[in-house]
């Protein structure tokens, strides 16, 4: 993937200077080979230049870890630590910051080896507060060498994603479709969170397109396609224009992406794309989004900044699905009661007309789209990818606008069932543990759209740290609660 940060953690060790030096220093190193011996050493870098305990120590170690390429921070509390340089360090740093801290080694060497960094964090958070001043802090940010080198191997895919937000615009093409009005959100926290976004009409698309009409390179791209769709190319005469199409919007990306490093696309789709483009852009969606360039569908704008998000956790392409329809009964006692530990209702099939990548599918074939070809020749709604997708962990997930201008989101772990779906369209029979109930008190009740975006593996604990640090107020980051947590809106009596 080439449209996603490669993240250089700085390891910044820190010490009070009544405390002494050589535990962050002996403590520093120990955290360095744990990483190594774990991880290798690609993504970290051990600041030697000093130990912080003063703010001109600050300023050594940010000139030597920016000289070093560092796009994120670690501040590591070998001891108690100096609460205000540590936090500065992490102030003036241009890029996501971590705080963590060394428990002490052994009963044997509680004299003049004891650190009290466990103090030392309550300090730091303290100061953070006051400052302002946005930090990562692991859920139990105390530890062994070990312990820490896993805490910041788990930081990489935070820092990743804030990374990215940081340096990415969105590109969007025409208005929602009519009686869309559920993808239809303020751009207001886009700059809020530091994403830029460019609104373009859909008949600038179409001139771009016009264009690329017999461009050199379209024969080399329908090869492309023809390797990858194998079996399942199913329209083979729609190809050299979904080439022509894919090479527009690379195009566009490049003349368009401006001062900013990573780019994303809410594409139309529909109601008149068809008739003019003479096709349907699912299947080119589908390879830009494997490419790492999130490309969603109905310009759905927060739809395609989560997918970026989910695609700098997960290093993987992900998709965007409707949560589309319930499973029928009969399937539900087929191929899932006594097989699965799901309810009935803890499952539903999430589906879009094409926009998953073949990797992501079990099989796939690229046809017209059904839905579509309700109201239209079926010959110009050829380009949508079908196929069941893959069984295996997934995170359903979506960061939201409300109408008024508020940041929310949800993440709902699960799974994608070994289960023939007998449908069409990009579509799979998922299962969430109380689904019944999300659906109902955080989809409903706080007013999501039908899209969700989907990463394919557990990255809840990743996206949860992304969403709290870029600024979602915890009380509107929702997940799938167990029956033992009611709530808020859930009647008790029901």
């Amino acid at each position: 993937m080439n449209n996603l940060p490669q993240v250089k953690v700085g390891i910044v060790a820190v010490s009070r200077d009544c405390f002494p030096e050589s535990l962050s220093v002996d403590r520093r190193k120990a955290l360095v080979k744990a990483y190594a011996d774990k991880y290798g050493m690609d993504g970290i870098y051990e600041c030697p230049v000093c130990i912080v305990e003063s703010e001109i120590h600050m300023v050594q170690a940010l000139e030597d870890i920016k000289k070093a390429g560092c796009n994120a921070l670690c501040v590591y509390l070998g001891n108690f630590g100096p609460e205000i340089s540590e936090t500065l360090l992490a102030k003036h740093f241009d890029g996501p910051a971590m705080f963590i801290a060394a428990a002490e080694e052994t009963q044997n060497n509680l004299v003049g080896g004891r650190g009290d960094a466990y103090c030392g964090m309550l300090n730091a958070s303290y100061n953070l507060k006051l400052r302002n001043i946005k930090a990562y802090i692991p859920e139990y940010p105390v530890g062994t060498a070990e312990e820490c080198a896993d805490m910041l191997n788990e930081f990489l895919p935070i820092a990743r994603a804030v990374i990215g937000l940081a340096d990415l615009k969105i590109i969007s093409f025409g208005p929602r479709p009519l009686n869309f009005l559920a993808c239809n959100a303020p751009i207001k926290q886009l700059y809020n969170i530091g994403v830029e976004i460019e609104e373009n009409s859909e008949l600038d698309l179409f001139e771009a397109f016009k264009k690329h009409e017999g461009d050199e390179r379209i024969p080399a791209k329908v090869k492309e396609m023809e390797a990858e769709l194998g079996e399942g190319n199913m329209k083979p005469e729609v190809l050299p224009k979904l080439a022509q199409y894919e090479l527009t919007l690379l195009d566009w990306v490049e003349a368009h992406r401006g001062y900013r490093k990573y780019v994303a696309i809410a594409g139309k789709c529909w109601p008149a794309f068809q008739t003019q483009f003479g096709f349907v852009p699912c299947y080119v969606n589908s390879r830009l989004t494997g490419m790492g360039i999130p490309v969603s569908c109905e310009v759905d704008i927060y739809g395609c900044l989560s997918e970026f998000i989910g695609t700098c956790v997960s290093q993987d392409a992900v998709t965007l699905l409707d949560i589309n329809n319930t499973v029928p009964a009969d399937m539900y006692s087929e191929s899932i009661k006594d097989k699965f530990s799901y309810t009935h209702n803890d499952t539903f099939m999430g589906f879009h007309c094409g926009n998953t990548n073949t990797k992501k599918l079990s099989f796939c074939s690229m046809k017209y789209q059904m839905i579509m070809a309700r109201t239209l020749p079926e010959e110009v709604t050829q380009g949508t990818l079908e196929g069941d997708i893959i069984p295996g962990d997934i995170t359903f997930y979506r960061l939201q606008s409300t109408a008024d201008c508020k940041l929310r989101a949800y993440i709902a772990q699960g799974e994608v069932l070994p289960v023939a779906t007998k449908s069409f369209g990009s579509i799979g029979v998922f299962a969430i543990p109380e689904m019944q109930r999300f659906y109902r008190h955080v989809l409903i009740e706080k007013n999501y759209p039908h899209h969700g975006a989907v990463a394919f593996g557990h990255f809840g604990k990743a996206l949860f740290e992304v969403f709290k640090y870029i600024g979602v107020p915890v009380e509107d980051l929702n997940y799938n609660q167990p029956k033992s947590l009611p709530y808020p809106t859930e009647n008790p009596f029901a």
